[in-house]
């Protein structure tokens, strides 16, 4: 899978978040108000791409997707206390599970329908175990 397919992936499961988050709370899907919300966690997540070099194995749930959240989160609320946004625990919960789920569920089921078409079953699916019954 080529980097500008995940990246772009990366991009809109952010996106999605702060579209949902910002209608959610009657703050409006403007182009300005997604710019100011989405902009730390972008940042956040581009830290994450350079930190696990994700570009190498960008469909990887371990270690690009995981090091891609984690950092989309981390940087992504430290950036909002920079730039003066609030970070409420509620809020820190949603962000971190909401973009855990899309940041590792593409990925997921990326390398499953990856898996199903190549003919076999994902790993994760059929218990890790290789074959000849050696696990």
């Amino acid at each position: 899978m080529r980097s500008a397919t995940p990246a772009a992936l990366d991009i809109a499961a952010v996106l999605v978040f702060v579209g949902i988050g910002r209608s959610v709370h009657t703050d409006g899907v403007t182009v300005s108000g997604m710019a100011s919300t989405a902009w730390p966690f972008l940042a956040g997540a581009a830290i994450g791409w350079i930190a696990a070099r994700a570009w190498r194995r960008p469909a990887d749930i371990v270690p690009s997707g995981v090091v891609v959240w984690l950092a989309c989160v981390a940087a992504g609320m430290a950036l909002r206390v920079v730039a003066g946004q609030g970070t409420a625990a509620a809020f820190v919960g949603v962000a971190f599970a909401f973009l855990g789920a899309e940041l590792l569920g593409w990925r997921f089921a990326a390398r499953t329908l990856f898996a199903w078409r190549s003919g076999g079953a994902p790993r994760a699916l059929a218990g890790a175990s290789r074959p000849g019954g050696r696990s």
